[in-house]
């Protein structure tokens, strides 16, 4: 709590008279954020019942945020959600909530309508749709309840989109599968939503619809997280957002009592590595605020420092509370590291698979996660198909290259291994070792267009100890000129500052990287440096060096002909003291 109460004190100051948000210097505020910074001012409320902060007022503050979210030109559907969420944080009575009596007439208005206006949403927008239907019934804008409605249809969409039964948060446009951590966020948010519904009885109903669904993302909790305790680390909302939602979800997991007992322990003891991880890595504590941009790391583009911290403060406020419902000590008993190779299913359908595999080595410190989604947003590495092991294989945080997975270039389609697959296996091999292996029918861009006619690739990943070997065979379907082709490898560091101790980096020998075989011919380049270029940093330290193994040339690809390309890894693992 105290973490929350020096955040908050920290940013009040860029709450303004009408209640938009001043940046940071650098950045540009979104339309969304009076609403972020609300529903942070109801947390506050809620988890210390104070109307004050360092001298300032909070109620007429949330009330300012509010009436500019209300009455934007263009109300954002996250805004709205946040906003109203914030309002009902402060009790569900009009006659009794401090914030809606210091709203004007024409918010009040404004409100009763923006609430009202729903549009049906097949992403994770939906998730608004359900806040904005929980605060105008409970509020008393109306007395129609479409929030068990808009949860059924939620749910629904889930089990008919996966077989995993994981939350796709499906794009306008391109490839479908987006299984990142919006799954996790979503399920967040619906049951914060849901503990301020004013029907008790409700909730009750549909706690256990959700928990059917949110278990799938706890079962994979002792295998996403690593032992420094660094949490989801593929696809969008990685670096502080990839700590916070898994710390809510567990921590809302063991308040509603979905954890058996005797699994406890361990989530105990997941939940202490992924806060200690989160308080170490991003929180400034000099100054009291959230840092998730600084001159070695960064943050995806669609998220401001602002925003980052008026979320951190929402989350705190939130698990102190959770903390003090639940009354467990924090300390557990450290689990043993794991040994071996799991891939966890997302989809899997005639058009389709999609999943992520995860390998662990308890004696070398190895712990990968190597996803086969579809990709959130463009020009990003996130969402590629290869190792994903912060500290060792990194890549940058908002700009695509294609790390440790060859990119051929046809034209204007520039195509990746990665996103999505066919027959995709999993097992044992030779000598213990684990391998992952799936194909692409068609090649696929890097922006998630699946080519039709172009031709195919069979990709094959073996894990041995700390050896990593990635196969990738290409067959084109006629004659095709290849214009060109690369590879690059990110060698980077945690940031030398932010940092929990003992986390993962790369020893003194590098990552061993080598190419076995090459049937397109390419060649290392000279190692380009990358220290001081901004554009090069990652969620959580810096990227240095940057080495590509490329042919510019074009080439002639023949069909009836299979070309290889494999990718040899054998890194050196130490711990950053």
């Amino acid at each position: 709590m105290d973490m929350a109460l020096s955040i908050l004190g920290k940013n009040l100051e860029a709450i303004n008279e009408d209640g938009s948000i001043t940046p940071l210097d650098g950045e540009t505020s979104f339309d969304c954020e009076p609403g972020h910074a609300a529903l942070a001012l109801g947390e506050f409320y809620r988890a210390t019942g104070k109307t004050e902060l360092e001298g300032k007022d909070i109620v007429d503050l949330c009330a300012r945020c509010i009436t500019n979210q209300m009455n934007a030109e263009v109300p954002t559907e996250d805004g709205l959600a946040y906003s109203s969420l914030g309002l009902l944080s402060f009790g569900p009575s009009k006659e009794r909530n401090a914030v809606w009596a210091k709203l004007s007439e024409d918010t009040r208005k404004n409100m009763d309508k923006q609430l009202l206006a729903r549009s049906d949403f097949n992403d994770v927008r939906q998730i608004f749709n359900i806040a904005k239907s929980v605060a105008r019934f409970s509020m008393g804008l109306s007395k129609k309840d479409d929030t068990g409605k808009l949860i059924d249809k939620f749910l629904e969409r889930i089990e008919h989109g996966s077989a995993g039964k994981f939350f796709d948060d499906k794009p306008s446009e391109g490839l479908d599968g987006v299984f990142d951590s919006a799954g996790v966020s979503a399920f967040v948010f619906i049951r914060q939503s849901l503990q301020l519904h004013a029907n008790i009885h409700l909730m009750e109903r549909k706690i256990p619809s959700l928990r059917t669904l949110a278990e799938k993302y706890l079962r994979i909790m002792p295998d996403i997280v690593r032992s420094d305790g660094l949490g989801w680390t593929f696809g969008r909302n990685l670096g502080a957002y990839g700590q916070t939602h898994c710390i809510s979800m567990i921590l809302q997991a063991m308040r509603d009592n979905w954890i058996s007992e005797d699994k406890m322990p361990e989530m105990m003891d997941i939940l202490r590595r992924l806060f200690q991880f989160f308080f170490m890595t991003y929180l400034d504590q000099e100054n009291g605020c959230l840092d998730i941009r600084d001159a070695e790391r960064t943050s995806a583009s669609n998220c401001t420092s602002r925003m980052a911290n008026f979320d951190a403060a929402r989350y705190l406020c939130q698990w102190s509370r959770l903390a003090k419902t639940i009354a467990r000590p924090m300390q557990a008993k450290a689990a043993p590291p794991k040994s071996g190779g799991k891939y966890v299913v997302f989809d899997n359908c005639s058009r389709k698979e999609q999943g992520v595999f995860i390998y662990q080595n308890a004696e070398t410190g190895m712990h990968v996660q190597l996803p086969l989604i579809a990709p959130g947003m463009k020009d990003s590495s996130s969402s590629l198909a290869f190792p994903h092991m912060a500290g060792v294989f990194d890549w940058p945080a908002d700009r695509y290259l294609p790390i440790l997975v060859p990119e051929l270039v046809f034209g204007d389609k520039v195509t990746t291994p990665s996103y999505y697959g066919k027959r995709c296996t999993t097992g044992l091999g030779l000598r213990n070792s684990f391998f992952f292996r799936y194909e692409q029918p068609d090649l696929i861009t890097k922006d998630g267009e699946i080519i039709k006619g172009l031709g195919s690739c069979k990709v094959s990943w073996s894990f041995s100890g700390n050896k990593i070997t990635g196969e990738f065979t290409y067959s084109v379907h006629n004659q095709v000129v290849l214009d060109s082709m690369r590879l690059m490898v990110a060698i980077g560091a945690p940031h030398s500052e932010y940092r929990v101790p003992m986390s993962f980096t790369m020893g003194e020998k590098g990552l061993g990287v080598g190419i076995e075989k090459d049937d397109f011919q390419g060649n290392w380049i000279d190692t380009e440096v990358v220290s001081t270029n901004p554009d090069y940093r990652t969620y959580w330290g810096k990227i240095h060096y940057l080495q590509t193994y490329e042919r510019k040339r074009p080439m002639t690809m023949r069909p009836g002909v299979q070309y290889r390309i494999t990718l040899v890894l054998d890194p050196e693992i130490a711990l950053f003291e």
